[in-house]
């Protein structure tokens, strides 16, 4: 490991090495982040203020940077990004949670590391970048869409700075220049052209400087950078063992659920248990699956039927009976190979992860991401979890309503501390059963009104979006449907749609109080 110490973010002041100081030979904090990865690639190269230096966690190490491909820092009193990225991203990544290590690019210059040799792989993009901030935000950026695992963890400081910081603000180092040049770089262009708009309209602000110098900055949008000669080998300790019990609501879909018993039954590491939710709202009508009893299965099932038809419930009742180290939440319409389990617990301890999140596609889908990395959603039905996590949450059943609570399990993890990995290589056929599952098909109460966005989204963005995000989804929700439907005078429609966000409101209102008609 090697300090490098810092003032303000922008000079050096020591450089420290097995005890030892080394010379400094740039006094230009990102320049002398290049100098100590040339030298010592195989080192993880720390920084920190200096402010904080009595108070960084060196014991914490080993665990944060347990494998190579991770970049953490820590935003003790400055960040650089503002929360006004809301405005053009409401992926889970923007809004972090601090008391927890939480999956992030937005980085800080307060706290923080990455392995020397990983840090060279940047060197070609971003060697002329003179401002740390925007360097380690822009490594983030463009390292976590191709397999870099960014994160804010808190260990990084000692507990007793922990305790003194938490709930306190951040201040964000950015100004409307930075901001704009780095939307310019990392997003779509129209996302540029809105935080302009959303600047004009609720910040009161008319930054036409900060776009024009933004407009001729370069772009890294879906640029591909490959880290594949990255070695990853997780030095996690504590990992689980290989146990796996598995959860499968269903409903009406008795020969597709029994394709997926007999997939699970030839795997290479047989589950430990296998938990089946059957429903079925009609109150005389009994269970279909009598070949859960009759039939011989190497594994322990546990089988539940129930009238009390909803995804949330099942999983919630299933989730009851974990006893096993992970949790496979299974739909009942899948396939997959006979090494599936095996090969995604193997994958889970060499990524040292707690959460994978399967490749999942229907028949003649081509796969669209290709990497391992941080993902910003969640399959309830494709998803491999640590037991420590899944088994002490549960799925909000205000999402039986309609659709969402696998977003909303999602955030309850990485608000837990787990991260979600997606895993391209791993693959569930999805055969989408063309009827039953485990919903009621009838239309949501709300069906008549037609609120946009969806009331569960609605409860979703309360709970979990910044003010920023949900102004920035709301002017994305004008624009998209506005050039979709025949009502082409803006202001009749922005009335339209100012009713329809109400009544959205409305009903995420009576949802939430429980009290639905």
């Amino acid at each position: 490991m090697i300090k490098l110490i810092h003032k303000k973010g922008k000079l050096v002041s020591r450089i420290i090495y097995e005890g030892e100081s080394l010379k400094i030979s740039k006094e230009s904090l990102p320049q002398a982040l290049w100098d100590l990865a040339e030298n010592f690639p195989d080192e993880v190269i720390i920084w920190c203020e200096e402010e904080f230096e009595d108070n960084l966690n060196i014991d914490a190490l080993p665990q944060i940077f347990h494998q190579d491909l991770i970049l953490a820092t820590y935003a003790v009193k400055t960040g650089y990004i503002s929360e006004k990225i809301g405005y053009i991203d409401q992926l889970p990544f923007v809004n972090v949670n601090r008391e927890v290590q939480y999956p992030t690019w937005r980085m800080s210059t307060d706290v923080g590391g990455i392995m020397g040799k990983v840090l060279l792989k940047f060197r070609p993009e971003f060697e002329q970048i003179g401002d740390l901030r925007f360097l380690l935000n822009s490594i983030a950026k463009l390292g976590q869409q191709n397999g870099l695992f960014c994160y804010s963890a808190p260990q990084l400081i000692k507990q007793e700075l922990q305790d003194k910081i938490i709930g306190t603000k951040i201040e964000a180092k950015a100004g409307a220049v930075e901001l704009f040049s780095f939307v310019q770089g990392f997003y779509k262009s129209i996302r540029l052209w809105m935080l302009f708009w959303c600047f004009l309209r609720y910040e009161r602000s008319f930054p036409i400087g900060a776009l024009v110098t933004a407009l001729f900055k370069r772009k890294y949008f879906n640029q591909d950078l490959d880290l594949s000669e990255i070695e990853v080998c997780s030095k996690r300790s504590g990992n689980p063992d290989n146990s796996v019990d598995v959860i499968i609501p269903t409903l009406g879909r008795k020969q597709y659920l029994l394709q997926v018993l007999e997939d699970l039954k030839e795997q290479s590491l047989l589950p430990k248990k296998v938990i089946i939710v059957e429903q079925n709202p009609d109150p005389t009508i009994q269970s279909d699956l009598p070949e859960v009893k009759t039939h011989t299965w190497p594994f322990k099932i546990v089988h539940y039927f129930t009238h009390k038809v909803g995804a949330c419930q099942a999983r919630n009742l299933g989730l009851k009976e974990v006893d096993a180290d992970w949790v496979f939440f299974a739909d009942d319409d899948i396939r997959f190979e006979a090494d599936l389990l095996q090969k995604s617990l193997e994958e889970l301890k060499r990524l040292g992860a707690n959460c994978l999140n399967i490749n999942c596609k229907q028949e003649g889908e081509k796969t669209i991401f290709r990497k391992i990395k941080q993902w910003g959603s969640f399959g309830s039905g494709t998803s491999i979890v640590n037991a420590d996590f899944s088994k002490y949450l549960s799925f909000d059943e205000v999402y039986e309503y309609g659709f969402g609570e696998d977003k909303d399990y999602g955030m309850q993890l990485r608000y837990a501390g787990c991260d979600i990995i997606y895993h391209p290589h791993l693959v569930i056929q999805h055969l989408k059963a063309p009827r039953g599952g485990f919903r009621e098909i009838d239309l949501p109460l709300w069906h008549k009104d037609k609120p946009k966005p969806s009331p569960t989204l609605m409860i979703y963005m309360r709970k979990y979006y910044s003010t920023e995000q949900m102004i920035g989804f709301k002017t994305e929700l004008f624009l998209k449907y506005y050039f979709r439907q025949e009502m082409k005078n803006p202001f009749k429609y922005l009335k339209n749609m100012k009713e329809s966000w109400r009544k959205s409101e409305e009903w995420a209102n009576k949802m939430n109080q429980n009290i639905l008609q």
